[in-house]
């Protein structure tokens, strides 16, 4: 999942939203902190669950906010955060539902994972919608 986060990395720009759906320990965060490391943020990309929401400056371009949405109930919430989406990259864990009206682009990342404990395998489907994501490929 870190790999895969990396490499995703490399087409992420200022604007650019991403949904993570999946259930827990999918591997969500661990995604996060792939894309993390390469946008070259500052300081370590760790769950935000308490405090919902981390901004991760990065030398001289857009910063990287990671969202974990877990516990909000409504679009108003995430609202209220405050967030700059136009001029950041923004990642939303447990976002489904929540951003329907921040963008008219966004990527939607479904991480599943092997329930049954026997592997550690995961499957992972990315979807662009808009504009921003046609003929991008990942």
């Amino acid at each position: 999942m870190h790999e895969l986060g990396v490499k995703v990395s490399k087409v992420l720009r200022a604007g650019d939203l991403a949904i993570l759906i999946g259930p827990l320990g999918a591997g969500k965060t661990t995604f996060t902190r792939g894309v993390g490391e390469g946008l070259e943020v500052e300081g370590n990309v760790s769950s935000p669950t308490f405090v919902v929401a981390r901004t991760h400056k990065r030398e001289g371009n857009a910063p990287f906010v990671h969202v974990d949405a877990y516990r909000l109930g409504s679009p108003a919430e995430l609202d209220d955060l405050d967030i700059p989406f136009a001029s950041s990259i923004v990642f939303v864990e447990w976002g489904k539902g929540l951003t329907n009206d921040i963008s008219e682009n966004w990527l939607e990342v479904e991480i599943a994972r092997d329930t049954t404990g026997a592997t550690e395998d995961r499957q992972v489907k990315i979807t662009g919608f808009g504009d921003r994501w046609a003929g991008v490929s990942i």
